[in-house]
C-alpha cells in the first residue's frame, strides 16, 4: 500500500513539475517574441532566443542550479515528446501549403539559384567538417568517420528557411516583386533536395551496411507511392464535401490521424517522423479540405505553435555558450563565414548568371541566407543520429539565429525604395500570390525557419 502512494506522490510531483515548466516555456516564449517584433525581427526569433536564455547559455549562470531545478531530468522525456509532435504536426503544415505550380514561373532562373544555393553550401560545409574533423568531440558522436558528419553539415547549410522568408517577404510588400516570387519558390526547391539529401544521410547513420540501405530506399520509395496513389485519392474520395459525412470533425480526426500514421512509418523505415508527416502534408488534397472545412489545418496549426516553444527549449539545453571556449569561438566564426558565403554567393551569382541587376540579386542572396526553425529542426534530427558533438551543435543554432536576424538590417540596405510595397501593417492585410501562408506564418504571422 505505502508503495502505491509513494508511485501517486512521485506522479503527482512529475506532474506538478511538467506544469510548472510548461507554464515558463510558453510565458518566456510569449516575452521573447513580443520583443523580437519589437525589433523588427520574426517572433520565432524571440522564441528561439528564449529557449536558449532557459538553458545553461544564460540561466545556468545563476547561483545554484536554476536549469535543474525548473528542468528535472525526470520531465525532460516528456519535453522531448512533446516537442517531437510539435514538430510532427509543424512539418504537416510545411508540407500542406507546398505548392508546385508556381515552380513554372521563371523557371531559368529558379532553377539556377536553388542548385547553385544548394551546391555551393553543401560542398563548403563538408569542406567544413573534413577540415574541423580533429577538433570533434568523437564522445558526443555515433560514428567515427567523416562521411556522415561531412554529408549532414552539408545538407544543414544548404537549407533556407522557407516558412519564415515567406512571412519576411510579406512583412516587406515583396510578395508583386521578382526577387520575392523567385526567392519563396527558391526556398521551396531546395529545402526539398536539402531534405532528401538528409534522408540519404540520416540512412547512412544508420548502417552502412548495403543492403539496410537499400531496404530503406525501396521501403521510403514505397511509402511514397502509397501516399500518392493511394492515399491522396482516398483522401480526396472521403473528404469530398459531397459525401453525408463532410465537415469539420471527420476532416480533423482524418488529417490528424494521417500525419501521425505516415510519421510513425517513417521512424519504423529508419528517417525521422518529420518527413512522413511533411510527406502526408504535401498529398492531403486542398481543395477537398477548403471546401468541407477550410478550418482545420489552422487548428493543427495552431496546435503546433503550443508545442513548438517546447521545442526551442529543448533545443536550448543542449546549447552551452559558455562552455564553447576558444576553440569552439573559432568554430563559430567558421560556421557563420561558410553559413553566409555560401548561400549569398550561391544564390546572388546564380541570379546574376540569369539576369538580375546587382541589386536585385543581393536581395535574393540575403533571402536564401535566412534559416529560422527549420535549421533547428535539421539539427535536431543530427544530434538524434550522432552526426554532431556538442559544440558543433551550438555552433550551428546560433548560425540559425544570426542568419535569421541579419535578414532584415541586409534587406533594408540592399532593397530599393521602389520596392519596399507598403508597410508590414498593409502585407499582413495580403497573401503571398505562391501560396506560401505556412504553419510559420501563424507563428511567425510566425506568428510563426524553417
Amino acid at each position: 500500500m505505502s508503495t502505491h502512494v509513494v508511485a501517486a506522490g512521485s506522479s503527482s510531483a512529475t506532474t506538478a513539475s511538467l506544469l510548472g515548466a510548461l507554464a515558463l516555456v510558453l510565458a518566456a516564449a510569449f516575452l521573447f517574441a513580443r520583443l523580437a517584433k519589437a525589433a523588427r525581427q520574426p517572433a520565432v526569433v524571440g522564441e528561439i532566443v528564449a529557449g536558449i536564455a532557459l538553458g545553461p547559455s544564460v540561466l545556468g549562470l545563476l547561483p545554484g542550479d536554476p536549469v535543474g531545478t525548473l528542468f528535472p531530468a525526470d520531465i525532460r522525456p516528456v519535453l522531448q515528446a512533446l516537442s517531437q509532435l510539435g514538430l510532427v504536426l509543424f512539418m504537416f503544415g510545411v508540407g500542406h501549403q507546398f505548392h508546385t505550380a508556381h515552380l513554372r514561373r521563371h523557371g531559368r532562373r529558379i532553377t539556377a539559384v536553388s542548385l547553385s544555393s544548394v551546391a555551393l553550401p553543401f560542398a563548403l560545409g563538408a569542406g567544413l567538417a573534413v577540415a574541423l574533423a580533429p577538433w570533434f568531440e568523437r564522445s558526443d558522436m555515433k560514428t567515427d568517420g567523416l562521411l556522415v558528419p561531412a554529408l549532414f553539415l552539408g545538407a544543414a547549410m544548404s537549407i533556407t528557411a522557407f516558412p519564415v522568408l515567406a512571412r519576411i517577404i510579406s512583412e516587406r510588400g515583396l510578395q508583386k516583386d521578382p526577387m520575392g516570387a523567385v526567392a519563396v519558390a527558391c526556398a521551396a526547391v531546395q529545402d526539398v533536395l536539402a531534405w532528401i539529401i538528409l534522408a540519404l544521410v540520416v540512412a547512412l547513420a544508420d548502417s552502412s551496411d548495403p543492403w539496410p540501405l537499400a531496404r530503406m530506399a525501396l521501403a521510403s520509395a514505397a511509402l511514397l507511392a502509397g501516399l500518392v496513389w493511394l492515399v491522396r485519392p482516398a483522401l480526396k474520395w472521403v473528404l469530398a464535401p459531397a459525401r453525408p459525412w463532410s465537415g469539420a470533425l471527420v476532416t480533423h480526426a482524418v488529417l490528424v490521424v494521417g500525419l501521425l500514421l505516415s510519421a510513425w512509418a517513417t521512424e519504423v523505415i529508419g528517417l525521422h517522423a518529420v518527413f512522413g508527416a511533411f510527406a502526408f502534408g504535401a498529398v492531403v488534397p486542398r481543395a477537398e479540405v477548403d471546401a468541407s472545412a477550410p478550418e482545420i489545418p489552422e487548428r493543427i496549426e495552431q496546435t503546433s505553435l503550443l508545442l513548438l516553444p517546447v521545442f526551442f527549449v529543448v533545443t536550448g539545453l543542449a546549447v552551452d555558450l559558455g562552455g564553447l571556449g576558444g576553440r569552439g569561438v573559432v568554430i563559430l566564426l567558421a560556421v557563420l563565414a561558410v553559413a553566409c558565403a555560401g548561400k549569398f554567393l550561391g544564390a546572388a551569382g546564380a541570379a546574376r548568371l540569369t539576369g538580375a541587376t546587382g541589386r536585385e540579386a543581393a536581395v535574393l542572396g540575403t533571402l536564401m541566407n535566412a534559416r529560422g526553425l527549420t535549421e533547428l529542426i535539421i539539427l535536431n534530427v543530427g544530434v538524434g543520429i550522432g552526426a554532431l558533438d556538442g559544440q558543433m551543435f551550438t555552433a550551428m543554432v546560433m548560425m540559425a539565429v544570426v542568419t535569421t536576424v541579419m535578414t532584415g538590417p541586409l534587406l533594408d540596405l540592399f532593397q530599393r525604395p521602389t520596392s519596399r510595397r507598403g508597410t508590414p501593417g498593409d502585407a499582413s492585410r495580403t497573401t503571398l500570390s505562391l501560396s506560401t501562408t505556412s504553419p510559420d506564418e501563424a507563428r511567425c504571422r510566425v506568428e510563426h525557419d524553417s
